[in-house]
């Protein structure tokens, strides 16, 4: 009896502790993970207090300084890039997502295929690129980019051709999740 009310309460204490750890990777409305988008630059230091922060000063050939900002997790594993906007008091304006972790409120993320985004979310729009097919969806901040090698062979060459949701197979992987913000 004492066995079982241990193992209950260690079950639940996991659990717990898994529910809350998860919400660390959540995109929704404003927000990404522990990122809010009213946060400015000069909070990303606390914002990520735990992980690493690795600011990219490079200057284009134009001579524009090009500030992203990597987040990694403790022990290397890469979670973001975040690129501020140009405003006197800087934002984040783009956030690339690189750990499949984080994940749409509605439970879409880089492990997702096309069926599971025309499942679970409203599309807006598709974008169709060279190489890429960009999706915008209505209900979130979130789009994915799939690559045009995902489709059948007629839609994978030339930039001409408008792509629909209809076209692109149920299977079809995600090769980027960006959020952006404006």
């Amino acid at each position: 009896m004492i066995r079982k009310s241990i193992f209950a309460v260690a079950i639940s204490a996991l659990l717990f502790i898994q529910c809350n750890t998860n919400t660390d990777f959540v995109i929704a409305k404003d927000q990404v993970g522990k990122l809010m988008k009213s946060n400015t630059v000069d909070e990303i230091e606390t914002v990520f207090a735990s992980d690493s922060i690795v600011r990219d000063t490079a200057i284009t050939r134009i001579g524009a300084a090009v500030k992203k900002i990597n987040i990694f997790e403790k022990g290397g594993k890469h979670l973001l890039t975040l690129t501020p906007n140009k405003d006197s008091i800087p934002k984040i304006e783009i956030i690339r997502i690189y750990d499949p972790r984080y994940v749409t409120e509605k439970g879409v993320g880089l492990n997702s295929t096309f069926k599971d985004i025309k499942d679970k979310h409203s599309i807006k729009k598709i974008i169709t690129a060279l190489n890429n097919v960009v999706i915008f969806l209505k209900d979130s901040d979130a789009y994915f980019t799939i690559a045009k090698t995902e489709l059948p062979s007629n839609l994978q060459y030339g930039n001409n051709t408008d792509i629909e949701a209809v076209q692109i197979p149920d299977k079809a992987k995600i090769k980027y999740m960006m959020v952006g913000w404006e």
